[in-house]
């Protein structure tokens, strides 16, 4: 009740774009009726331009350079599902795109879970709380600064001589934009509840709480008198201008104050009021009582609204019709002052915008500096970076239902994904940066995180530091611990064997025994840990989930536990980046050795990472310690490290090798070569019975990303069909940031059992693909996408338990 006499008090026109009829019935039409504060009679809209057409040409250049890999935005859902089953929000839309697309906008959870579950749909309506101010408030103050009626540094007083009392009369529009006026957060409610009107004077009434421009302090207060302004200037509401000259130059068609009743049913709810749920209806107190629009909050929109404004951003201010023109809200001028950045106190802000400030964790970590955007109280954030030619939209309800919900951190890292995912087309590699891999920060650091320890080592050919000397040579002669064991993984300690059984041995540099762990133990025994206080891990990892480095890391860390010792591990790159996870995961009840926890094929973890899941989920009461490395992102690869590649197998020699080993190592396990006893292991896949030209142009015609097929012929001196002649394909990999290695794999998989399905024996393929679902579909003539989608079975769950355990960004 206390809703609706209010809105037939002030009867604010309703600032959507959809035509009047439509909302006949809500409002009383035949009232004159204005958005935020009516101290002003207003009048028609004088001053407005018609949107002015501009060739395309004068627009900013698109980016090229850049381009979104939409495969790492896979990660996303991982993220979201662990903040739904935290509870911090009850569902969410998520939309990422650049200037000239879209490539991301998906749905996830519910929009209403009582009084009974509603599913979240992509065109669901938000409220879009404190959004309100740089999209709607802040926007609208620069056309009007482009127009003439206002400049930024003019005082508010200038134009409200009874708002230039008690110290106020130094405000200017800026210190209202930066939040430096010295106002208050929030006056009382009850400053609202008397009127519009009697609102405005409690405002002009208020004194400063900090003098003016010396303290950045976020004020709800500073955009309601902005509202005020753009009433004032332009004769008409808030709603109506926003409407005019934002909303419908941009097609925002779904968007604007107070929804009209044709949207409500997908509009989120929020709490409830009076024992009503606030569906359509503003949350924020305060926008309430000034009848649903105010500069501060009241705007609804849409994720797919909310991106045409974004790219209007990205464009500098022009939206493309689709008709080879543009349409400009806002000059290039106008975006560039705006977005700048400016110091607000201790905070850096644009003219409305957010950069950097104590409300900047929903921006999360890889932003440029150019960035800029702003979060809502309810749930919503915007991110956008021109550098990046980026924009990440974040919109949920997270006080439904019990106003509990929080979602800065999740929004946080989704930005983060977004941001990892923009690829630099100008250069296949970026410049190498000083990585640092575990040991050389233990050697930095004086080796004081082994000090006083009697150690024993786990270790290979990889286990160096970037000079190049031996990780068993510097724990030998650091004069603080005491190397007493080596232990040796698969392949032996120098990596060079290719045998069922490694012998222990005695490595010749330091003299220390070395026992296997690829030999009549996978573990090593109670005895061969007598001396052992601590066990180091220093292995280098490529990746994948059935490279047995992992297992003899697990087996080792039970073996640790049960002793006793302490366990730490020398965290190493991931050679092939720590962002792109590919199924299938392993099923249940399948473990051995070349599969030894639950992971994916390729899960994108370090070794470390992989020691603190271990640890957790297999709980191990261990005394884990990670030394991490440093200058290490989850993006980068090994060229990006600056570090030597070290082959870490005698059959993994390239890092391209080590690219295409969770796809072509799948097959190995078959009748079929894949280049053992060639030059190029993991690089072809063949037999003597294969159909190599028809192989290969199927494969062409599935138009895999990142990778072409080429027939070939060869001979391997061992392994597989050793000193036969075989034919078979090449798989060539044409640009690294499009290419999937386990979909290739599987789509080579899915060609051979159309081309040979008798010739190809596939027994023993689930050795090391562990999915009994993935192999039935490759073998019941299922749809290629069919595949696929089975492959993708648990990677979202998978990405969700791994988050807590990740070291990097």
């Amino acid at each position: 009740m206390k809703q609706l006499i209010t809105i037939l008090l002030f009867s604010f026109s309703v600032g959507w774009a959809c035509p009047i009829e439509a909302r006949q019935g809500t409002n009383d039409h035949s009232v004159r009726t204005t958005g935020g504060i009516p101290a002003i009679q207003p009048g028609p809209l004088a001053n407005r331009k018609s949107v002015e057409k501009v060739p395309a040409a004068t627009r900013p250049s698109a980016l090229e350079i850049h381009e979104i890999d939409s495969r790492q935005l896979q990660q996303i859902d991982g993220a979201v599902a662990a903040g739904i089953a935290a509870g911090n929000m009850p569902g969410c839309v998520v939309c990422i795109g650049s200037r000239d697309k879209i490539v991301l906008l998906k749905a996830y959870g519910n929009r209403q879970i009582v009084p009974e579950a509603e599913p979240m749909t992509t065109d669901t309506v938000f409220d879009l709380a404190s959004l309100t101010k740089p999209v709607a408030t802040a926007t609208a103050i620069m056309i009007l600064v482009e127009r003439g009626d206002v400049r930024i540094d003019e005082h508010v007083a200038d134009f409200f001589p009874e708002f230039g009392t008690h110290g106020k009369e130094q405000i200017t529009i800026r210190d209202l934009l930066l939040h430096r006026s010295g106002l208050v957060a929030d006056n009382p409610l009850a400053d609202y509840q008397q009127g519009p009107e009697q609102a405005w004077k409690n405002i002009c009434g208020l004194s400063l709480v900090d003098p003016v421009g010396t303290r950045f302090r976020y004020s709800d207060v500073n955009f309601v008198v902005l509202g005020h302004l753009v009433m004032k200037l332009a004769g008409v509401g808030l709603d109506e201008f926003v409407q005019a000259e934002i909303l419908e130059p941009l097609g925002m068609k779904e968007s604007g104050f107070n929804p009209p009743d044709s949207l409500q049913a997908r509009t989120a709810p929020t709490e409830q009021r009076d024992g009503d749920w606030l569906r359509g209806t503003v949350h924020d107190p305060r926008a309430f009582e000034l009848g649903g629009v105010a500069g501060h909050a009241g705007l609804f929109s849409t994720a797919s609204d909310l991106a045409r404004y974004a790219r209007m951003m990205l464009n500098g201010g022009a939206t493309d019709d689709g008709s080879g023109t543009a349409g400009r809200v806002l000059s290039l001028a106008s975006v560039q002052v705006m977005t700048a950045g400016y110091r607000s106190g201790e905070a850096l802000r644009g003219l409305g915008w957010d950069k950097r400030s104590v409300y900047s964790s929903n921006r999360g970590d890889l932003l440029s500096d150019s960035a800029f955007g702003h979060g809502g109280f309810t749930g919503t954030v915007l991110w956008v970076d021109p550098e990046l030619d980026l924009f990440v939209i974040f919109l949920s309800s997270r006080l439904h239902p019990d106003g509990k919900g929080s979602v800065n951190g999740i929004a946080g890292k989704i930005v983060n994904i977004a941001a990892g995912s923009v690829v630099d087309r100008s250069e296949k590699t970026a410049s190498p940066v000083p990585v640092l891999a575990g040991i050389d920060v233990l050697q930095r650091d004086g080796f004081r995180q082994l000090a006083g320890r009697r150690v024993g080592l786990i270790t290979n050919q990889t286990g160096r530091s970037r000079e190049g000397v031996s990780t068993a040579r510097l724990l030998s002669t650091a004069e603080n611990l005491k190397l007493v064991t080596l232990f040796s993984p698969e392949h032996g300690f120098a990596g060079q064997l290719d045998t069922e059984i490694v012998a222990d041995a005695i490595d010749e540099e330091t003299g220390v025994r070395v026992f296997s762990l690829y030999g009549e133990n996978r573990r090593p025994t109670a005895e061969m840990l007598r001396e052992t206080e601590t066990l180091v891990f220093d292995v280098q990892d490529v990746g994948t989930r059935f490279y047995t480095y992992v297992s003899t890391m697990g087996e080792a860390m039970v073996a640790a536990d049960e002793a006793g010792c302490q366990f730490v591990v020398l965290d190493r790159p991931n050679p092939v980046n720590g962002v792109d996870v590919s199924g299938p995961m392993l099923d249940a009840g399948s473990e051995s050795f070349v599969g030894w926890h639950s992971l994916p094929v390729r899960h994108g973890m370090t070794v470390g990472e992989l020691a603190k899941m271990i640890c957790a989920e297999r709980k191990l009461k261990l005394d884990l310690q990670v030394i991490p490395c440093e200058g290490w992102q989850r993006k980068d690869r090994w060229e990006q490290t600056g570090l030597v590649w070290v082959p870490p197998s005698p059959n993994i020699r390239s890092v391209t090798q080590a690219l295409l080993y969770p796809g072509t190592g799948l097959l190995e396990m078959t009748n079929l070569s894949v280049g053992r006893g060639t030059d190029t292991p993991f690089e072809i896949v063949g037999a003597p019975w294969m159909d190599h030209v028809e192989v290969a142009n199927r494969l062409a015609r599935m138009e895999l990303k990142g990778v072409g097929f080429v027939p070939v012929e060869f001979q391997p001196t061992a392994s597989r069909h050793a000193g036969e002649s075989c034919r078979g394909i090449n798989v060539v990999v044409t640009d690294r940031n499009l290419f999937s290695p386990v979909e290739t794999g599987l789509a080579i998989a899915w060609v051979l059992r159309q081309v040979h399905p008798t010739e190809w024996k596939t027994d023993n393929l689930n050795r090391l693909l562990g999915s009994d679902r993935v192999v039935q579909r490759l073998g019941d003539g299922s749809k290629w996408q069919q595949v696929l989608e089975a492959s993708r079975d648990g990677v979202g769950d998978f990405l969700a338990r791994r988050q807590k355990y990740l070291l990097y960004r």
